[in-house]
């Protein structure tokens, strides 16, 4: 798998789009890092980013786990995502790697 480039511009739906054809993954993007509001699909990342949240362009392997993977957009974007299956019924755990989570 190749790796999953994330930046400012992106909106929402491509977001969730790319990341469904790179990691056979369903991505949830809230508007809080406590994941009670759900991103609207046209809303770009940079306009959703929490105050003080630094931004920028973040890349992701298949090999990071989806607990890391979840922080690290936490930490640059200050908002919240979460990964689940495929047909978007269960999490992923935290501890399993994207491709790994991608094969349950």
């Amino acid at each position: 798998m190749a790796d999953f480039k994330i930046d400012g511009r992106m909106k929402v739906k491509g977001l969730k789009e790319k990341f469904k054809e790179t990691f056979g993954l369903t991505l949830r993007v809230y508007t809080t890092l406590t994941c009670k509001s759900p991103a609207k699909d046209d809303a770009t990342l940079a306009s959703i980013r929490a105050e003080g949240a630094k931004g920028g362009e973040i890349t992701v392997g298949s090999n990071r786990k989806v607990g890391s993977f979840e922080k690290m957009v936490a930490d640059a974007y200050g908002i919240g995502v979460q990964v689940a299956n495929a047909a978007n019924t269960k999490l992923a755990s935290d501890d399993d790697t994207l491709a790994a989570a991608a094969k349950k």
